[in-house]
């Protein structure tokens, strides 16, 4: 079979098994195999795969159509124009969350000297990875409750040359932070109603719980943070978080206790995304 002739097939097979994204689906799928650009696809379309190529990607088909998320599949997802490694264990990074990490940069980006920042929860690294990489006069600490969610963040630290600004704990939330204090604190955490799993996504049924799950109200981790993060902040430091969609204004209340300043910042579609404020003197 040539390029054309297998997506075709491949982009009918996802259809029929539910897959919204089918046609991009199968393009990254073979592009994966075949180990070039999506645009290549269609520069060699009549290009014929070798018996070891179609075996590779009927397999993946076949994964996709069980709704085994193509992340997963290639091992990898792009996140600020840059190309990160994930694994099963790890929530797969979302534009969404580049939202966060922009403000996070910004903010970092305007102080002159050497700046510290943690990011709790980190899974994949997108996060602190992201911000090292844009923020050279930064240094970071990342915390996981998974140890093998540390190791695909530490992949990802040694694949973009941030390994040496940033050091990793397993832990829960800010436990193995004690007695330190950063510039900023940037999260990304749970913040899923718990009533609220079973009617995800399959695909998203597909990435940890652990990740996903944010207690009855889905405002159980924002509850800890904002509690703990004062006492880790520096002077004028400040804390920024990811949220669910209609929790803007919950979370809003819960760092008026503790926070001044307080943004509520929009993704590109108009939904609120981050709450930010900066600790009270």
């Amino acid at each position: 079979m040539n390029t054309t002739e297998i997506l075709h097939s491949a982009t009918a097979r996802l259809t029929a098994a539910g897959i919204e994204s089918a046609r991009l689906d199968a393009e990254v799928l073979l592009a994966h195999v075949l180990n070039c650009r999506r645009l290549y696809l269609y520069v060699d379309a009549d290009k014929n795969l070798n018996p070891a190529q179609v075996e590779r990607f009927e397999s993946l088909i076949r994964q996709r159509a069980e709704k085994i998320p193509t992340a997963y599949l290639t091992g990898q997802r792009e996140f600020l124009g840059l190309n990160f490694a994930v694994t099963p264990d790890v929530l797969i990074p979302r534009p969404d969350t580049e939202i966060l990490v922009q403000y996070a940069v910004e903010k970092l980006s305007a102080l002159k000297d050497n700046v510290t920042f943690a990011d709790i929860g980190t899974g994949s690294g997108a996060i602190c990875v992201s911000i090292l990489k844009y923020v050279k006069n930064a240094c970071a600490v990342t915390v996981d409750i998974s140890q093998n969610a540390i190791n695909c963040a530490k992949f990802n630290a040694e694949k973009f040359g941030v390994d040496d600004r940033l050091k990793f704990y397993v832990g829960n939330l800010f436990e193995p932070l004690r007695g330190k204090k950063f510039h900023a604190i940037i999260s990304n955490p749970p913040y899923i109603p718990t009533s609220d799993l079973t009617t995800l996504q399959d695909e998203v049924k597909r990435e940890p719980s652990i990740a996903l799950d944010g207690g009855e109200d889905g405002l159980n981790f924002y509850r800890r943070i904002v509690d703990a993060a004062p006492n880790f902040l520096c002077t004028g430091g400040f804390l920024a978080v990811e949220i669910g969609i209609n929790q803007a204004q919950d979370v809003k209340n819960l760092f008026e206790k503790n926070f001044t300043d307080i943004k509520i910042l929009k993704d590109l579609a108009g939904i609120e995304r981050v709450v930010a404020g900066s600790s009270l003197p």
